[in-house]
């Protein structure tokens, strides 16, 4: 992989609760310097995607994957028409543990059937067990959805290599949550991963070694 193929599998992210424009502006020339992806809030996708020329994120469900599924739905329906290139959807955690599967994987495929942009699962891995976590990546794939997650960044605890090596078994990997290094997002892709998730996009990108 070149410093450009690895540029374009980070995903800069801005989510916090206090993000703002200028945040998320910032991000956005950041990416468009390094080539990047950036992952942004659902209320500044159409302002960002007027502003750059970088691939474009957004979260549904987001924290905590506990929305109805209606408005999930209406969340990614929306992102797409402000012109969102992915989705990141927070998976329902409640429900999981709770062995509901079925409503688990319907949630996800209703809002995979509702817009024709790649949607990425976010399993939440540091609150579930290892077999809660090979259910979470089978919900996924039966309903049609083309990556899995590891992190939203709000709970405790990040993407570990066990849990890219668990969930690459499934489908494509995202890794998100403490990744904050050239090591450590190589360890994540030589891991399984196919795409990282970080707020230190560009500490990642400018420590990939010269040629």
């Amino acid at each position: 992989m070149n410093r450009d193929e690895f540029a374009a599998s980070i995903d800069h992210t801005v989510l916090g609760p206090e993000t703002t424009w200028s945040d998320v502006r910032a991000v956005l020339d950041d990416a468009d310097e390094y080539g990047m992806n950036v992952c942004i809030p659902p209320c500044y996708v159409q302002e960002a995607t007027d502003y750059t020329n970088a691939t474009v994120a957004t979260v549904v469900g987001f924290p905590h994957g506990q929305h109805s599924t209606e408005s999930k739905h209406d969340e990614a329906v929306n992102a797409w028409n402000d012109g969102a290139d992915e989705i990141d959807f927070v998976v329902n955690v409640g429900r999981l543990k709770a062995g509901e599967d079925d409503a688990v994987a319907a949630d996800i495929a209703e809002v995979v059937a509702a817009v024709p942009i790649p949607v990425k699962v976010i399993i939440e891995t540091a609150l579930l067990t290892d077999e809660e976590k090979h259910r979470a990546c089978e919900a996924a794939v039966a309903a049609d959805a083309d990556m899995v997650k590891t992190s939203t960044g709000f709970a405790d605890g990040g993407a570990t290599i066990p849990d890219v090596e668990l969930m690459s078994e499934y489908l494509p990997v995202k890794a998100s949550g403490g990744v904050g290094s050239y090591e450590e997002a190589m360890a994540m892709f030589e891991a399984g991963a196919v795409r990282i998730g970080a707020s230190s996009g560009v500490e990642i990108v400018e420590g990939f070694p010269e040629e």
